[in-house]
């Protein structure tokens, strides 16, 4: 049986789990390697299946996807072996965006799907990223229950009575982008706007250019090669400073920049500036208000929303529900609670009318689309919307994960942030938490002040570097 071909002690598997807030994610070669994807896509075989025979479905494909990075076609060759040794029939897409793999599994008979990146992370990193049937991110449950196969304390023993078949089906993107355009009002056109587009050498680099010109915008397109040397290197949504100097130089109306796994987007607006997730919201939240579709005017965000965009919505009337870092968070609470649009300040929003998951092209169509019926510039609207405090967030590189994770411990970092939260008091507020996919802590000062915010940001960053 394949679960014995691979030890859990020949795996080098770390003590903490192998999930985090986004999947299992590493540097390849590290933890992340051909025989744990191997493992992974057995065991993620058989308790999908088992999922399955529990709810009484029929026992349908999984669909894989992947971004652009190298390690990526070897992670996707192992967890297909793995998922096929497990008698389960897999759908490989090759390159697509994370929110098409979402989109397929929920509208077929898929029992799961499973995306290949590391998103915005480094070219060095990569990920694997699981989703249920319904094409959200697999229940806690299930994923525990794969990991307890991985380090050999399962009680599945079910034997597969067939080898699974693998098909190559990247003609299925199309029904992802025909969804795409179906969630825009129908008399939607870009034409007359002129767009620029940093794709980031990752997973939109095919589709997108596609269907923003279907609805007739002028694009520029930066970074518009897979390339997996390059993905995330100096672009996309986490470097914005090409996409700013290309929407000035070609005095474009906007600008949009995805992650590697085109989930995520920020704007640019038409004078070079940064348009966060947090503007995103606030301007999809009126629009969406303003037709009678946001119930109670609420919106689910992230402690990382700026202080001025929640006192901005509440001016408008509206609520905001503040959650933990992470899609899956904010997704909790708004399946929870019934609320129809949440996001975070990275560029992740989610629209449940309209995609099963975070979708940063369908999130960058419809701000296009609202910025083209305002008959206003994005820079227009964002001077009319909010002011955003001074925000200041410093990651610190931590090499111990153990410690990383255990940062609530720290006496002293413990003292540094309750002086800093007495000292600023409602005017300003401190968030320190450890990344869930990165060997990070990170620093987050928000004040009324530039000055203020500085202060407290450099006095617990040093005590981080101090203790970590």
């Amino acid at each position: 049986m394949l679960a014995n071909s691979s030890t859990p002690s020949s795996l080098n598997l770390p003590n903490s789990p192998l999930f985090g807030t986004d999947g299992i994610r590493g540097r390849v070669g590290d933890i992340l390697t051909a025989n744990l994807a191997l493992q992974v896509g057995y065991w993620a075989g058989m308790v999908l299946r088992q999922a399955a025979d529990d709810a009484d479905r029929d026992i349908g494909p999984i669909v894989i996807g992947q971004d652009s990075r190298n390690s990526s076609d070897m992670l996707a060759s192992a967890l297909a072996a793995g998922i096929t040794s497990a008698g389960i029939e897999v759908w490989n897409l090759g390159l697509c965006p994370t929110p098409g793999v979402a989109h397929l599994t929920a509208t077929s008979d898929a029992i799961g799907g499973v995306m290949i990146s590391a998103s915005h992370n480094p070219p060095e990193d990569n990920g694997i990223k699981f989703f249920g049937a319904n094409g959200t991110k697999l229940a806690k449950d299930l994923q525990a229950a794969i990991e307890a196969g991985i380090r050999g304390q399962s009680g599945l023993c079910i034997e597969p009575k067939n080898w699974g078949h693998l098909y190559f089906t990247p003609e299925l993107i199309v029904q992802y982008l025909e969804a795409i355009k179906e969630s825009l009002d129908p008399d939607v056109s870009l034409s007359g706007m002129k767009i620029v587009l940093d794709l980031a050498s990752g997973a939109a680099v095919q589709v997108a250019p596609e269907i923003f010109s279907k609805l007739g915008a002028e694009l520029i397109c930066l970074n518009d090669e897979a390339d997996g040397d390059r993905i995330n290197v100096n672009c996309g949504s986490t470097h914005l400073g090409a996409l700013q100097a290309a929407v000035v130089l070609h005095r474009a109306d906007l600008g949009f920049a995805f992650d590697g796994d085109a989930d995520r987007v920020l704007a640019v607006d038409n004078r070079g500036r940064k348009v966060d997730g947090d503007y995103l919201l606030y301007f999809w939240g009126q629009h969406l208000s303003k037709l009678g579709q946001l119930p109670n005017d609420a919106i689910v965000t992230t402690v990382m929303a700026n202080l001025g965009f929640e006192r901005a919505w509440q001016a408008f009337g509206g609520k905001i529900v503040r959650t933990a870092v992470g899609d899956q968070y904010v997704q909790a609470e708004m399946n929870s609670s019934g609320v129809l649009l949440g996001g975070e300040q990275s560029g992740h929003i989610l629209s449940p009318q309209h995609s099963v998951s975070g979708d940063g092209i369908l999130t960058a169509l419809h701000l296009a689309a609202i910025v083209k019926q305002s008959g206003k510039s994005l820079a227009e609207l964002v001077d009319s919307s909010f002011k955003t405090y001074p925000q200041i967030l410093h990651n610190v590189r931590v090499d111990d994960r153990e410690s990383r994770l255990n940062w609530e411990k720290c006496q002293p970092l413990q003292d540094g942030i309750a002086e800093a939260e007495a000292e600023m008091g409602d005017t300003g507020r401190v968030l320190v938490r450890a990344s869930g996919t990165e060997p990070l802590i990170r620093v987050m000062v928000e004040a009324e002040s530039m000055e203020v915010t500085q202060y407290w940001t450099g006095y617990l960053v040093a005590i981080v570097e101090k203790y970590f």
